[in-house]
């Protein structure tokens, strides 16, 4: 019983908040400045009548109620509107572009969370230590430095001056690779674009993992194993490490809705056809439903991440629903 009453308070705080983000997603892409019609028709010589047309076409010739009742019916209905930019509709542009993010995404979050543990265990496991200290100082620059500097720098280090990786982009132009040849050189414009995300989230597995093992060192069965004799190694792996990943797996569900959202920078920086890229294209063209569409799937993304982390933690840690069922 307390499960499923901390599952539906979860569940509905969850639908109170995807509501107010489709209030404010609408809300804030009115307010913005420009005009998305004029944007579509740059030459001074439409007239006006034509520019009002396509303002009847769109809608944008009703009150800011009328546009919102009709954007919500849309949206109920799976449609996410029209583009004004692309001429099609906003779920085939975004479709058009989802797989390219999720593969530099995966990609990234997998390699940056292997590293994080692996390098944020020792860290804690030789606490005070030389490495220790190393390994810390490290992971906070790495942090600390925005995806889009350490995108640049990566790009004028190994793409400009060393000619080691492609300047951007998915893919040889003309180079009509298939198959096997293609996939090797789509990895191969993937690296620097994956590289600066990895740097920037593995810091953050390095520090969290760090403080969890350093927190788990002080428990009673850590000296119990030891007291048993048993290796340092294996104490490490199957005692310390194991205890301390649970914030960490907490943090993996939650950071890859926010990479998807947070690749934004990286895209755009070496002009990687996904769904960042397309963010940038989509502000500069004023295509209101456009971006209306991509925040809407980033921000419901975040919350149905969260809310999947709470309920899979629920289960871990039965601690959390029984204080949830006493609030």
């Amino acid at each position: 019983m307390k499960t499923l009453i901390f599952a539906l308070k979860k569940i509905s705080g969850a639908i109170v908040t995807i509501f107010a983000i489709v209030i404010a997603n609408f809300v804030i892409f009115r307010v913005s400045p420009g005009d998305p019609i004029r944007m579509m028709f740059r030459d001074p010589r439409v007239s006006a009548e034509a520019l009002q047309r396509m303002r009847v076409k769109f809608g944008l010739d009703k009150s800011m109620w009328g546009q919102f009742v009709d954007y919500f019916k849309q949206l109920m209905h799976g449609n996410l509107g029209f583009s004004f930019w692309q001429k099609r509709p906003v779920l085939d542009v975004i479709g058009d572009r989802i797989v390219q993010t999720l593969i530099l995404v995966v990609t990234a979050l997998v390699i940056a969370t292997i590293l994080g543990i692996i390098l944020g265990a020792i860290s804690g496991w030789k606490s005070g230590s030389k490495t220790d200290r190393t390994i810390l100082s490290v992971s906070l620059v790495l942090y600390s430095v925005p995806t889009f500097a350490m995108g640049i720098l990566l790009l004028l280090v190994f793409g400009y001056v060393l000619l080691i990786f492609p300047l951007g982009g998915i893919s040889s132009p003309a180079s009509g690779f298939t198959g096997f040849l293609y996939a090797k050189d789509v990895l191969w414009h993937m690296v620097l674009p994956a590289f600066s995300i990895v740097l920037w989230y593995v810091g953050e597995y390095i520090l969290l993992t760090r403080s969890s093992m350093v927190e788990v060192m002080d428990q009673d069965y850590i000296v119990t194993a030891r007291a048993k004799g048993l290796r340092e190694s294996v104490i490490m792996r199957k005692h310390a490490l194991r205890n301390a990943l649970l914030p960490v797996v907490t943090l993996s569900g939650v950071n890859f809705a926010f990479a998807i959202a947070g690749v934004i920078e990286a895209e755009t920086v070496f002009s990687w056809p996904g769904i960042g890229r397309l963010t940038y294209d989509a502000v500069m063209k004023r295509d209101y439903p456009l971006l209306q569409g991509i925040f809407l799937i980033f921000a419901v993304s975040v919350v149905l991440a969260n809310l999947l982390v709470d309920l899979i933690y629920s289960r871990i840690d039965p601690r959390i629903k029984t204080g949830a069922a006493h609030d």
